[in-house]
């Protein structure tokens, strides 16, 4: 029990970098927060573009054709897996980002 009481102290009168360490740990709560957002208003717009293109291309104002759909990933894929990594590897993992993700992407 003493354990626990020692880390609870810590965490609601401790610092951390100068901050209140609840308010350090705050920070990935609202990072996943606002990349749940993102990653929702990402998820609609790309759903809405496939949307216009399969109907642009039923009508026949568009041609896509595997060769193009291939020549674009040729081009951009390695970028695109750079800076994914990129992003994934600066990101703060931890549960408060898992929860900020879950919640924005839920209510959001």
């Amino acid at each position: 029990m003493a354990l626990l009481d020692e880390l609870l102290k810590y965490i609601s009168s401790g610092q951390v970098f100068g901050l209140p360490t609840m308010a350090f740990m705050a920070i990935p709560f609202v990072v996943g927060v606002v990349l749940g957002l993102m990653i929702k208003k990402a998820l609609k717009m790309a759903i809405l573009l496939t949307i216009i293109v399969a109907l642009a291309t039923y009508l026949g104002i568009v041609s896509v054709s595997l060769d193009k759909l291939k020549a674009v990933f040729d081009a951009y894929g390695s970028q695109a897996a750079m800076y994914a990594a990129m992003v994934i590897a600066l990101l703060p993992l931890s549960a408060g980002l898992v929860i900020g993700l879950i919640i924005a992407f839920k209510f959001g």
